[in-house]
Protein backbone atom coordinates (compact mmCIF):
# COMPACT_ATOMS: atom_id res chain seq x y z
CA UNK A 1 0.00 0.00 0.00
CA UNK A 2 1.38 3.38 -1.00
CA UNK A 3 1.91 6.03 1.68
CA UNK A 4 -0.46 8.31 -0.22
CA UNK A 5 -3.24 5.69 0.00
CA UNK A 6 -2.65 5.22 3.72
CA UNK A 7 -2.67 8.97 4.34
CA UNK A 8 -5.93 9.29 2.40
CA UNK A 9 -7.57 6.53 4.44
CA UNK A 10 -6.36 8.04 7.72
CA UNK A 11 -7.90 11.40 6.83
CA UNK A 12 -11.04 9.74 5.43
CA UNK A 13 -11.68 7.73 8.60
CA UNK A 14 -10.88 10.66 10.89
CA UNK A 15 -13.40 12.86 9.11
CA UNK A 16 -16.21 10.31 9.07
CA UNK A 17 -15.80 8.42 12.34
CA UNK A 18 -13.28 10.28 14.48
CA UNK A 19 -10.94 7.28 14.33
CA UNK A 20 -7.33 8.35 14.77
CA UNK A 21 -5.28 5.72 12.94
CA UNK A 22 -1.59 5.85 13.87
CA UNK A 23 1.19 4.53 11.65
CA UNK A 24 1.56 1.57 14.03
CA UNK A 25 -2.00 0.53 13.15
CA UNK A 26 -1.33 0.46 9.42
CA UNK A 27 -1.66 -3.33 9.41
CA UNK A 28 -5.39 -2.94 10.24
CA UNK A 29 -6.00 -1.52 6.77
CA UNK A 30 -5.22 -4.79 5.03
CA UNK A 31 -6.77 -7.07 7.66
CA UNK A 32 -10.08 -5.20 7.92
CA UNK A 33 -10.50 -3.78 4.44
CA UNK A 34 -9.46 -6.94 2.60
CA UNK A 35 -12.92 -8.49 3.09
CA UNK A 36 -14.51 -5.22 1.95
CA UNK A 37 -12.46 -5.34 -1.26
CA UNK A 38 -13.62 -8.89 -1.93
CA UNK A 39 -17.24 -8.00 -1.16
CA UNK A 40 -17.20 -5.14 -3.69
CA UNK A 41 -15.11 -7.04 -6.27
CA UNK A 42 -12.14 -4.68 -5.92
CA UNK A 43 -8.58 -5.77 -6.66
CA UNK A 44 -7.15 -4.37 -3.44
CA UNK A 45 -6.72 -1.30 -1.24
CA UNK A 46 -5.43 0.95 -4.07
CA UNK A 47 -8.55 0.14 -6.09
CA UNK A 48 -10.70 0.80 -3.03
CA UNK A 49 -9.04 4.18 -2.46
CA UNK A 50 -9.70 5.12 -6.08
CA UNK A 51 -13.40 4.34 -5.62
CA UNK A 52 -13.55 6.31 -2.38
CA UNK A 53 -11.91 9.32 -4.00
CA UNK A 54 -14.65 9.26 -6.64
CA UNK A 55 -17.29 9.50 -3.90
CA UNK A 56 -20.00 7.73 -5.86
CA UNK A 57 -20.63 4.57 -3.82
CA UNK A 58 -22.37 5.18 -0.49
CA UNK A 59 -22.54 1.47 0.29
CA UNK A 60 -18.77 1.15 -0.10
CA UNK A 61 -18.15 4.26 2.02
CA UNK A 62 -20.33 2.86 4.81
CA UNK A 63 -18.68 -0.56 4.60
CA UNK A 64 -15.21 0.96 4.96
CA UNK A 65 -16.11 2.96 8.06
CA UNK A 66 -17.93 0.06 9.69
CA UNK A 67 -15.09 -2.37 8.92
CA UNK A 68 -12.58 -0.10 10.63
CA UNK A 69 -14.75 0.45 13.70
CA UNK A 70 -13.94 -1.79 16.65
CA UNK A 71 -17.09 -3.55 17.91
CA UNK A 72 -15.69 -5.55 20.80
CA UNK A 73 -18.29 -5.94 23.55
CA UNK A 74 -19.86 -8.52 25.82
CA UNK A 75 -22.46 -8.76 28.56
CA UNK A 76 -21.53 -6.99 31.81
CA UNK A 77 -18.17 -6.09 30.32
CA UNK A 78 -15.58 -5.26 33.02
CA UNK A 79 -18.27 -5.91 35.69
CA UNK A 80 -17.38 -2.85 37.81
CA UNK A 81 -19.39 -0.29 35.77
CA UNK A 82 -22.48 -2.45 36.25
CA UNK A 83 -21.83 -2.97 39.97
CA UNK A 84 -21.55 0.82 40.28
CA UNK A 85 -24.87 1.20 38.49
CA UNK A 86 -26.62 -1.35 40.71
CA UNK A 87 -25.07 -0.38 44.05
CA UNK A 88 -24.45 3.38 43.71
CA UNK A 89 -26.08 5.09 40.74
CA UNK A 90 -29.52 3.47 40.82
CA UNK A 91 -30.15 3.93 44.57
CA UNK A 92 -29.09 7.58 44.35
CA UNK A 93 -31.22 8.20 41.27
CA UNK A 94 -34.21 6.56 42.95
CA UNK A 95 -33.91 9.11 45.74
CA UNK A 96 -33.15 12.09 43.49
CA UNK A 97 -35.89 11.30 40.94
CA UNK A 98 -38.58 10.16 43.39
CA UNK A 99 -40.74 13.16 42.55
CA UNK A 100 -40.98 12.68 38.80
CA UNK A 101 -40.14 8.96 38.56
CA UNK A 102 -38.29 9.20 35.28
CA UNK A 103 -34.85 7.91 34.38
CA UNK A 104 -33.05 8.29 31.05
CA UNK A 105 -29.95 6.28 30.20
CA UNK A 106 -27.79 6.54 27.09
CA UNK A 107 -25.36 3.86 25.96
CA UNK A 108 -23.15 5.51 23.34
CA UNK A 109 -21.13 3.20 21.08
CA UNK A 110 -23.44 0.34 22.07
CA UNK A 111 -22.19 -2.00 19.35
CA UNK A 112 -24.24 -5.22 19.19
CA UNK A 113 -26.31 -4.40 22.27
CA UNK A 114 -24.80 -6.30 25.17
CA UNK A 115 -24.19 -3.19 27.28
CA UNK A 116 -27.72 -1.69 27.13
CA UNK A 117 -29.29 -5.13 27.53
CA UNK A 118 -27.12 -5.73 30.61
CA UNK A 119 -28.47 -2.50 32.12
CA UNK A 120 -32.02 -3.47 31.15
CA UNK A 121 -31.66 -6.77 33.00
CA UNK A 122 -30.36 -4.99 36.10
CA UNK A 123 -33.33 -2.64 35.98
CA UNK A 124 -35.71 -5.56 35.63
CA UNK A 125 -34.09 -7.16 38.67
CA UNK A 126 -34.96 -3.96 40.57
CA UNK A 127 -38.48 -3.67 39.13
CA UNK A 128 -40.14 -3.80 42.56
CA UNK A 129 -38.43 -0.50 43.43
CA UNK A 130 -39.23 0.95 40.01
CA UNK A 131 -42.97 0.35 39.96
CA UNK A 132 -44.59 3.27 38.16
CA UNK A 133 -41.30 4.65 36.86
CA UNK A 134 -40.71 5.61 33.23
CA UNK A 135 -37.38 4.14 32.15
CA UNK A 136 -35.70 5.01 28.86
CA UNK A 137 -32.58 3.32 27.58
CA UNK A 138 -31.26 4.78 24.34
CA UNK A 139 -28.44 2.88 22.63
CA UNK A 140 -26.52 4.33 19.69
CA UNK A 141 -23.70 3.29 17.42
CA UNK A 142 -22.17 4.49 14.18
CA UNK A 143 -22.40 1.06 12.52
CA UNK A 144 -25.75 0.01 11.05
CA UNK A 145 -24.74 -3.65 10.78
CA UNK A 146 -24.08 -4.13 14.51
CA UNK A 147 -27.21 -2.16 15.34
CA UNK A 148 -29.25 -4.59 13.28
CA UNK A 149 -27.80 -7.42 15.35
CA UNK A 150 -28.55 -5.51 18.56
CA UNK A 151 -32.16 -4.89 17.54
CA UNK A 152 -32.60 -8.59 16.77
CA UNK A 153 -31.36 -9.54 20.24
CA UNK A 154 -30.03 -12.89 19.04
CA UNK A 155 -26.67 -14.14 20.29
CA UNK A 156 -24.44 -17.15 19.84
CA UNK A 157 -23.50 -19.58 22.58
CA UNK A 158 -20.06 -17.96 22.72
CA UNK A 159 -21.56 -14.49 23.14
CA UNK A 160 -23.87 -15.42 26.01
CA UNK A 161 -21.02 -17.21 27.77
CA UNK A 162 -18.97 -14.00 27.91
CA UNK A 163 -19.85 -12.23 31.15
CA UNK A 164 -23.51 -13.24 31.40
CA UNK A 165 -24.39 -15.01 34.69
CA UNK A 166 -26.07 -18.35 34.10
CA UNK A 167 -29.07 -17.26 36.20
CA UNK A 168 -29.69 -14.32 33.88
CA UNK A 169 -29.18 -16.45 30.79
CA UNK A 170 -31.89 -18.85 31.92
CA UNK A 171 -34.20 -16.05 33.08
CA UNK A 172 -33.94 -13.64 30.18
CA UNK A 173 -33.05 -15.75 27.13
CA UNK A 174 -34.68 -18.53 25.18
CA UNK A 175 -32.58 -21.02 23.25
CA UNK A 176 -33.66 -21.69 19.67
CA UNK A 177 -31.34 -24.08 17.91
CA UNK A 178 -27.78 -22.82 18.31
CA UNK A 179 -28.86 -19.26 19.12
CA UNK A 180 -30.09 -17.49 22.22
CA UNK A 181 -32.91 -14.93 21.90
CA UNK A 182 -33.26 -12.23 24.53
CA UNK A 183 -36.73 -11.90 26.00
CA UNK A 184 -39.15 -9.48 24.31
CA UNK A 185 -39.63 -7.66 27.63
CA UNK A 186 -35.93 -6.83 27.91
CA UNK A 187 -35.64 -6.03 24.21
CA UNK A 188 -38.53 -3.58 24.46
CA UNK A 189 -36.70 -1.58 27.12
CA UNK A 190 -34.01 -0.42 24.67
CA UNK A 191 -34.34 1.92 21.70
CA UNK A 192 -31.51 1.66 19.17
CA UNK A 193 -30.50 4.55 16.93
CA UNK A 194 -27.68 5.09 14.47
CA UNK A 195 -25.57 7.97 15.73
CA UNK A 196 -22.07 9.29 15.01
CA UNK A 197 -20.47 10.68 18.17
CA UNK A 198 -18.38 13.22 16.27
CA UNK A 199 -21.59 14.72 14.85
CA UNK A 200 -24.29 16.69 16.66
CA UNK A 201 -26.32 14.48 18.99
CA UNK A 202 -28.20 17.21 20.88
CA UNK A 203 -31.49 15.97 19.41
CA UNK A 204 -31.32 12.99 21.77
CA UNK A 205 -32.09 15.29 24.69
CA UNK A 206 -30.73 15.12 28.22
CA UNK A 207 -29.81 12.02 30.20
CA UNK A 208 -29.41 11.07 33.83
CA UNK A 209 -26.80 8.39 33.10
CA UNK A 210 -24.47 8.12 30.12
CA UNK A 211 -22.26 5.13 29.33
CA UNK A 212 -19.59 6.04 26.78
CA UNK A 213 -17.02 3.34 27.33
CA UNK A 214 -13.99 2.28 25.30
CA UNK A 215 -14.61 4.61 22.37
CA UNK A 216 -12.67 7.78 23.26
CA UNK A 217 -9.45 5.77 23.16
CA UNK A 218 -9.75 5.71 19.36
CA UNK A 219 -9.95 9.52 19.06
CA UNK A 220 -7.21 12.13 19.05
CA UNK A 221 -7.15 14.72 21.83
CA UNK A 222 -9.10 17.51 20.09
CA UNK A 223 -11.85 15.03 19.18
CA UNK A 224 -11.97 13.66 22.73
CA UNK A 225 -12.30 17.19 24.10
CA UNK A 226 -15.11 18.03 21.70
CA UNK A 227 -17.05 14.81 22.39
CA UNK A 228 -16.67 15.21 26.17
CA UNK A 229 -17.85 18.82 25.98
CA UNK A 230 -20.99 17.74 24.17
CA UNK A 231 -21.52 14.74 26.45
CA UNK A 232 -21.42 17.04 29.46
CA UNK A 233 -24.08 19.23 27.83
CA UNK A 234 -26.27 16.12 27.37
CA UNK A 235 -25.96 15.22 31.04
CA UNK A 236 -28.47 16.29 33.69
CA UNK A 237 -26.90 18.64 36.27
CA UNK A 238 -26.77 15.80 38.79
CA UNK A 239 -26.21 13.08 36.20
CA UNK A 240 -23.25 10.75 35.82
CA UNK A 241 -20.98 9.68 32.98
CA UNK A 242 -19.14 6.36 32.87
CA UNK A 243 -16.02 5.96 30.73
CA UNK A 244 -13.78 2.98 30.05
CA UNK A 245 -10.96 2.02 32.41
CA UNK A 246 -8.35 3.51 30.07
CA UNK A 247 -10.26 6.78 29.56
CA UNK A 248 -10.42 9.98 31.57
CA UNK A 249 -11.64 13.58 31.40
CA UNK A 250 -8.54 14.91 33.14
CA UNK A 251 -6.66 17.32 30.91
CA UNK A 252 -9.47 17.28 28.35
CA UNK A 253 -12.37 19.22 29.85
CA UNK A 254 -13.22 21.24 32.94
CA UNK A 255 -16.93 20.52 32.56
CA UNK A 256 -16.62 17.11 34.22
CA UNK A 257 -14.85 15.89 37.34
CA UNK A 258 -13.94 12.40 38.59
CA UNK A 259 -16.18 10.92 41.25
CA UNK A 260 -14.43 10.99 44.61
CA UNK A 261 -14.54 7.25 45.19
CA UNK A 262 -15.72 5.46 42.02
CA UNK A 263 -13.12 4.94 39.31
CA UNK A 264 -14.45 5.58 35.81
CA UNK A 265 -17.42 7.62 37.08
CA UNK A 266 -17.66 11.35 36.34
CA UNK A 267 -20.00 14.13 37.43
CA UNK A 268 -20.56 17.68 36.27
CA UNK A 269 -17.99 20.05 37.72
CA UNK A 270 -19.59 22.07 40.48
CA UNK A 271 -22.26 19.40 41.03
CA UNK A 272 -20.25 17.94 43.88
CA UNK A 273 -17.36 15.50 43.56
CA UNK A 274 -18.83 13.24 46.23
CA UNK A 275 -21.22 11.68 43.73
CA UNK A 276 -24.53 11.88 42.01
CA UNK A 277 -27.92 11.94 43.57
CA UNK A 278 -28.62 15.57 44.39
CA UNK A 279 -32.07 16.43 43.02
CA UNK A 280 -32.11 18.65 39.95
CA UNK A 281 -34.98 20.92 39.07
CA UNK A 282 -36.78 20.51 35.77
CA UNK A 283 -36.91 24.25 35.07
CA UNK A 284 -35.52 25.21 31.72
CA UNK A 285 -34.92 21.63 30.61
CA UNK A 286 -36.17 19.95 27.49
CA UNK A 287 -36.64 16.21 27.79
CA UNK A 288 -37.20 14.31 24.60
CA UNK A 289 -38.94 10.93 25.10
CA UNK A 290 -37.23 8.16 23.17
CA UNK A 291 -38.98 4.81 23.33
CA UNK A 292 -39.75 4.84 27.04
CA UNK A 293 -41.04 1.93 29.08
CA UNK A 294 -43.19 2.35 32.14
CA UNK A 295 -42.56 -0.42 34.64
CA UNK A 296 -45.68 -1.51 36.46
CA UNK A 297 -45.89 -3.49 39.67
CA UNK A 298 -45.95 -7.24 39.26
CA UNK A 299 -45.28 -9.32 36.08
Amino acid sequence: MLDADFDFLRAYLKERSGLSLSAEKRYLIDSRLGPVCRRFALTGVPDLVTKLRQGRDRALETAVVEAMTTNETFFFRDKTPFDIFKDTILPQMLAARAGRRKLRIWCAAASSGQEPYSLAMLLDEARAKLAGWQIEIVATDIAAEVLDKAKAGIYTQFEVQRGLPIQMLLKYFQQKGDAWHISPAIKSMVTFKQMNLIKDFSQLGQFDVIYCRNVLIYFDQPTKTDVLRRLSAALAPDGVLLLGAAETVIGLTDALSPHASQRGLYVASGAGRAGAGQPATDAGKTRVPVGGLRIAAGG
